[in-house]
């Protein structure tokens, strides 16, 4: 192991952290938001079918392939190079950040499906007897209680949409896997040069589980022994 060259190296990938935590946040923040209004077409029994259809594809196929079917397919159709949107899809970026949002979209919709489902009936006929409008118990109780529970796996879909981001590498994007990716074609020092990026997503990864274990703390503190 060649030290010197290592520290090099981890340098350089540096450079492609801002992007990488550009597409990483700016994909989970789309994708929460994608997730609210597919929870809320599932209120309607056509809206539930289009959410579930949607789930269904996003989740059973890999990301690689749908980032490479807006990548390069949606340039086969007419009305979408002669469109308004024409200018952004022919871009790398953003096809890479579609793909990820609308990927985070249908694991995070589950999510916080499930952390609906885990609010108590009672809670919520509590506040609506005691006179609180649908709004505001959504506010004050669902949504709450809601975020607790799901916090554990939504971490986890955070760790895993920071991780995805090294598949834009394959069209062109140079975060950190695609700076790695171009400096071992060129040393051919595959092993230290890859070494130095797992490094940097299992930093990003710890990072992000302890924000987590904090945030929960945080939220549910009698469950660990304190006083909120």
């Amino acid at each position: 192991m060649d030290f010197a060259f290592l520290s090099g190296m981890l340098t350089q990938l540096l450079k492609g952290l801002p992007l990488t935590l550009n597409l990483g946040i700016l994909a989970l923040a789309g994708g929460f938001c994608l997730s609210l209004i597919l929870n809320l077409m599932r209120t309607t029994r056509v809206g539930n079918a289009l959410a579930s259809a949607y789930v269904f594809v996003f989740r059973g196929t890999p990301l690689l392939i749908q980032i490479f079917m807006i990548y390069y397919g949606l340039a086969g159709f007419g009305f979408i190079r002669h469109g308004f949107l024409w200018p952004f899809l022919r871009e790398p970026y953003w096809c890479g950040l579609l793909a990820l949002i609308l990927n985070d979209a249908a694991y995070t919709s589950e999510i916080l499906r499930g952390g609906l489902r885990a609010v108590p009936r009672g809670a919520v006929e509590a506040g609506r007897v005691s006179g609180m409008t649908r709004l505001t118990v959504m506010r004050r109780i669902t949504l709450p209680i809601a975020v607790r529970q799901a916090l554990p796996a939504y971490s986890n879909e955070v760790i895993s949409i920071l991780k995805s981001t090294a598949l834009v590498s394959t069209i062109t994007l140079m975060e950190v896997t695609g700076i790695a990716r171009a400096a071992a074609s060129e040393t051919w020092r595959a092993v230290e040069i890859f070494l130095c990026a797992a490094a940097i997503y299992l930093a990003l990864s710890l990072l992000v589980t302890r924000l987590s274990a904090w945030a929960e703390r945080r939220l549910s503190p009698w469950q660990f022994g304190e006083t909120p």
